[in-house]
């Protein structure tokens, strides 16, 4: 089962449950996906989006819900905060357990080993093979990290 339809299952099931909480976040996951997958129609033979980036697309909705969270700290807005804190705890059911840092080291080692990077200005090319074929599944300010240590300053 895709992660799309994953999702569109459990919204269904929360719907029957009445849970509130849960309906509204998935919602909000769905129609981010929606968005998506309409702007990404403006590429040739593009149709939906694919759960690697739907996963990239949740991790950015997680970043909101954080960003909020410290705007709301400084308001004292609690309610508000438990309210983002619910939602991102939501939308980490979907994401894979992200890799450790010793998974991630090796993963970026061999990447740029493979592709014979050497210095800082292959940074990019670095960074979009990793989210190609690791979107949400590794910490990715984690991986800028370490790209810089091991392609230098």
């Amino acid at each position: 089962m895709s992660l799309r339809e994953l999702i569109e299952e459990d919204y269904k099931l929360s719907i029957k449950e009445k849970n509130q909480d849960k309906t509204n976040t998935l919602r909000l996951i769905k129609s981010a996906i929606k968005d998506k997958d309409i702007s990404s129609r403006s590429e040739p033979n593009k149709q939906a989006i694919s759960d690697n980036e739907i996963l990239t697309l949740m991790l950015s909705l997680i970043k909101q819900r954080k960003d909020s969270i410290e705007q709301f700290e400084k308001a004292n807005r609690d309610d508000l905060i438990i309210k983002e804190k619910n939602e991102i705890e939501i939308i980490n059911k979907y994401l894979p357990k992200l890799k450790s840092e010793e998974e991630t080291t090796t993963i970026v080692s061999q990447i740029i080993k493979n592709n014979n990077f050497e210095s800082i200005k292959d940074m990019g090319k670095l960074m979009g093979l990793i989210k190609e074929e690791y979107a949400g599944k590794v910490d990715m300010g984690l991986v800028g990290r370490i790209a810089k240590s091991k392609l230098g300053n």
